[in-house]
């Protein structure tokens, strides 16, 4: 059936939630939904001991998480904006992603954090960052961004199903914007794998994020012109090494689109892999498209100018094969 972007989200915990009663969610008032409605309806389905308003303290709200999930649960922890998460980076850094390690194996943590960015909302800059290299550099750590309503609804399950400390950052720009088709029947989306979108031998696009959905827009209007591969990287740590460098062999030009700032990103590393494995292969340097290296603009135009469109990573297209 099509689904919005944040009822497939939605849908994927409610139906794990169903399924494993050790799950909790907790957060910021989730019970009423929150500020964008993402938690709608779970708190009149499974009640107050199992869908928890937490007080306004991230670095509490993760404590708890951890504590809970040492004790055998499996929380799921809600932080509002992502810009809120380093107020947490203590518990996250310390705690969450070395409780394995510190117990010597003996603990696993089945917490999952899940959180949005609002880039494209006119949230301005404390309420709009994407910065998902901030953990990717943490060992220990799941990292993945959700991109379309299938993708969403499989990583939170899969997410649920696990039990390693696991980030989930959804752009909340396409919440409702989004709508594709989702299987009525169970399924999972695999951390690690890569999803290639569309099939080319011109050109590679390595993205994830919102910009997958500005990336299908790009390749709508070059049909027929110019053939390209699309990748969605989806899970950002643990990285699918071998789609990125298949593809980069495959076509030769490489471009990656990300909407972090562009000085030590994921986009960087990932230019790096391609560089390392493929350096004698591809045709032309590997070329980057993120934002500028600034604050993000709280006007609605800067904000337009400031964000990555289809007809950017068009352009860029069209300067890897000229």
């Amino acid at each position: 059936m099509k689904m919005k972007h944040i009822d497939a989200c939605r849908q994927g915990i409610m139906e794990e939630m169903e399924r494993d009663s050790r799950i909790i969610y907790i957060g910021e008032d989730v019970r009423k939904g929150g500020p964008h409605g993402f938690s709608k309806g779970l708190y009149e389905k499974f009640g107050p001991a199992r869908v928890i308003d937490s007080p306004i303290s991230e670095i509490g709200l993760v404590g708890f998480g951890i504590g809970a999930a040492l004790a055998g649960l499996k929380p799921l922890v809600e932080i509002m904006y992502m810009d809120f998460l380093p107020i947490a980076m203590e518990q996250i850094i310390n705690h969450m992603a070395q409780a394995k390690f510190l117990t010597a194996g003996e603990k696993d943590l089945p917490l999952v954090i899940r959180t949005q960015y609002s880039l494209g909302r006119q949230h301005g800059p404390q309420h709009s960052q994407f910065f998902p290299s901030l953990f990717t550099n943490i060992p220990g750590l799941n990292v993945v961004v959700t991109s379309t309503p299938y993708n969403c609804k499989g990583l939170y399950k899969h997410a649920l199903r696990q039990n390693k400390p696991t980030i989930i950052i959804d752009p909340a720009w396409i919440y409702y914007r989004f709508i594709d088709e989702v299987p009525g029947e169970d399924y999972e989306v695999e951390f690690g794998k890569a999803n290639t979108i569309s099939e080319g031998d011109d050109v590679t696009i390595i993205t994830f994020g919102r910009t997958v959905y500005e990336s299908v827009q790009a390749l709508k209007q070059l049909q027929g012109k110019i053939s390209v591969q699309l990748i969605d990287l989806q899970s950002l740590k643990p990285l699918d090494v071998d789609t990125v460098v298949k593809s980069a062999r495959r076509t030769g030009r490489v471009l990656i689109v990300s909407e972090e700032h562009p000085h030590s990103s994921v986009a960087s590393y990932v230019a790096s892999v391609i560089y390392d494995r493929c350096f004698t292969e591809i045709e032309k340097p590997v070329k980057v498209l993120t934002p500028p290296d600034v604050h993000i603009p709280f006007s609605p135009k800067l904000e337009e100018e400031y964000m990555i469109t289809s007809d950017k990573i068009i352009k860029a297209i069209l300067e890897l094969v000229s």
